[in-house]
């Protein structure tokens, strides 16, 4: 069998809520062995129900697949002397905490690094750690309007809409991934790790891309265009009979297959839709004429007919629709999954590679439940765990009203 392609790495995972979550949770599908270390309550994201499955959050469980939990004080000195002994065997550290909070746990990179200098250390926060608004707490919504994406996701006089994930966090926790594998090849040459200051708000800036182009190039801001694109049409979601439809007609030859496939040829001889240049500058009067032809097919026998003309096209699919779909069943993008507290349905992982291809190995755990298994790992006998759980430095398994 193949090996995994992080097999052998030890994360240490701080993190709650979604971009650290996220970014370990992918990491742990390449193989890198993920050990969630979270306050005696568990992570916050274990009480953001409903729903439930099986009696765990639902919310909680998107993001803690292969991975090991453990719940420790970190307040205590007990309990940062486990962090400290975890630390010896780990390669990567990640949290997210608002910067400044490990620092007065004495559980900074600096202090980390002195007795591991080739530890790699990613702090993930809204602001990063630096700059007038770094003490700010961060959140999707939050990072996504200061970002300039969230003034982006309207249509004419509409308030701006955020998008249906926290795509904020999602990208933070992306950006953070390429930063720790980055940092794992320097490491390979060097021998030093390093700090990775990840900014959510930064990241998400970065995805402005050829928006903020616009802006530089004509000193305005980007038109509010809902599902439209600046600079193509007809790129957006159209009116069918019986539901909506995205186009994407990127090119002169995919135009005039679209006006042949939805029998509209009379628009090439149109002067306002002569060429691209044209039909984004009368994207409205385009989109009228389009929403009246298409809006005379069902959405099923459309994309059939469009697909036969090779216009990139997609139905509108909720969640139950893409849940469905042959293709991503096919990638094996939903599978299934048994952990302590019974089946539950899984996304599958999309590191489809020849050699070192991701996989799910083990399910979202309870609060705790590596806890043994990891400090026995780390030198800890039964006796030293259970006084260290009668103590209440560690997590004793045990659920109370509060962790329900």
């Amino acid at each position: 069998m193949n090996k995994n392609a992080l097999e052998g790495l030890k994360v240490l995972d701080l993190t709650q809520a979604m971009a650290g979550p996220f970014a370990s949770m992918l990491l742990g599908d390449l193989g890198a062995e993920i050990i969630k270390i979270e306050p005696l309550k568990g992570d916050q994201t274990r009480k953001w129900v409903p729903p439930y499955l099986n009696g765990m959050s639902s919310y909680f469980l998107s993001t803690n697949r292969n991975k090991k939990s453990i719940g420790i004080d970190l307040k205590s000195e007990e309990g940062k002397n486990i962090f400290m002994k975890l630390c010896e065997t780990a390669d990567i550290i990640m949290e997210n905490f608002r910067p400044g909070t490990m620092e007065k746990l004495g559980l900074s990179y600096e202090n980390i690094k002195k007795t591991r200098p080739d530890i790699i250390y990613c702090s993930i926060s809204g602001f990063g750690s630096t700059g007038p608004l770094k003490d700010l707490p961060g959140y999707d919504l939050t990072v996504l309007a200061y970002s300039g994406l969230l003034s982006l996701n309207s249509e004419n006089d509409r308030a701006p809409i955020k998008f249906g994930v926290p795509i904020a966090d999602i990208t933070s926790g992306l950006f953070s991934d390429i930063a720790i594998l980055s940092a794992l090849v320097e490491r390979k040459n060097s021998g030093k790790g390093q700090y990775i200051d990840m900014s959510m708000l930064d990241s998400n800036f970065l995805e402005l891309t050829h928006q903020a182009f616009y802006y530089f190039g004509t000193n305005n801001n980007p038109e509010h265009l809902g599902s439209a694109h600046q600079s193509i049409a007809p790129y957006q979601v159209y009116k069918s009979f019986d539901g909506y439809i995205a186009i994407a007609a990127g090119s002169e030859k995919l135009w005039n297959d679209l006006l042949k496939a939805i029998n509209r040829e009379d628009l090439k001889l149109d002067d306002r839709f002569i060429d691209n240049k044209e039909r984004v500058n009368h994207r409205n009067e385009l989109e009228k004429e389009l929403n009246f032809s298409l809006s005379l097919f069902y959405t099923e026998d459309l994309i059939k007919k469009l697909n036969e003309y090779g216009i990139p096209c997609a139905p509108i699919n909720s969640i139950n629709e893409a849940v469905g779909n042959s293709q991503l069943k096919y990638r094996e993008m939903v599978t299934k999954i048994k952990g302590k507290y019974g089946e539950i349905p899984m996304l599958g992982t999309p590191f489809k590679m020849s050699e070192t291809p991701g996989e799910i190995k083990y399910a979202p755990p309870e609060l705790g439940e590596n806890t043994d298994e990891i400090l026995k790992s780390i030198g800890f006998s039964h006796e030293d765990i259970n006084n260290l759980k009668e103590k209440m430095v560690i997590n004793n398994g045990v659920k109370t009203d509060d962790q329900l």
